[in-house]
């Protein structure tokens, strides 16, 4: 059997944190330690499930978070490891004392991505583009519009096949065989004699054995 959601009464506040209530988490937690999250919140006196806890002190009431914007030297510790360990960002948040793993995902998502973008760096391989000069220091967003740019050419000189059998006409002949007409013959009098040899040589093909007209 899987296991038990942490919060299964109907009466668990699921809204914001009110002061009174990170009052008391942070209360408990400084006279007994963390210890175990599914068990915190009715020893807390708290209408919360476990979770909702390990979250609002970790990401908020931990007293030795590290508040304000991200050094430079933290920039390249985070690069570093990240071509490591990859999205690991819990394994990437223990080697940077202060900061939650949270923030340092939504500050490479929102920061240090683009950053490796402007340099021409691939932010999942950590290596150069291969398309692009490494002395050159264009963005990441000119190589895409000068792509678009070079899609919307290509399809101005070439337009598609449909669109091409959309500009034919539809001339819708009616092509018939039929016998020369009079000005014809008299106008091309081998035509006559072409006629008469045709129907001798019809007349000398035999007619099939057990041929019968239904």
């Amino acid at each position: 059997m899987g296991r038990s959601p942490c919060c299964e009464k109907a009466h668990t506040n699921k809204g914001a944190w009110t002061k009174e209530e990170d009052d008391r988490l942070v209360a408990y937690i400084r006279a007994h330690g963390e210890g175990c999250w599914r068990s915190l919140p009715e020893a807390a006196g708290l209408l919360r499930c476990g979770k909702s806890c390990r979250l609002r002190w970790i990401n908020y009431l931990r007293p030795d978070l590290k508040r304000g914007n991200f050094g430079d030297e933290e920039d390249g510790l985070i690069i570093k490891l990240h071509s490591l360990l990859g999205n690991k960002w819990s394994l990437i948040a223990a080697r940077l004392p202060g900061r939650t793993d949270n923030e340092i995902k939504n500050y490479w998502n929102t920061h240090i991505k683009r950053k490796l973008l402007n340099r021409g760096v691939d932010p999942v391989t950590h290596r150069p583009f291969t398309n692009t000069n490494p002395s050159s220091s264009s963005s990441n967003s000119e190589l895409i519009s000068s792509f678009h740019r070079k899609n919307s050419s290509s399809s101005d000189e070439e337009p598609s096949s449909t669109w091409r059998l959309a500009k034919l006409p539809d001339l819708n002949l009616e092509l018939s065989i039929g016998p020369p007409l009079p000005q014809q013959l008299e106008a091309n009098p081998m035509l006559v004699n072409s006629r008469a040899e045709e129907f001798k040589h019809a007349r000398r093909i035999p007619w099939p054995q057990n041929f019968e007209l239904n």
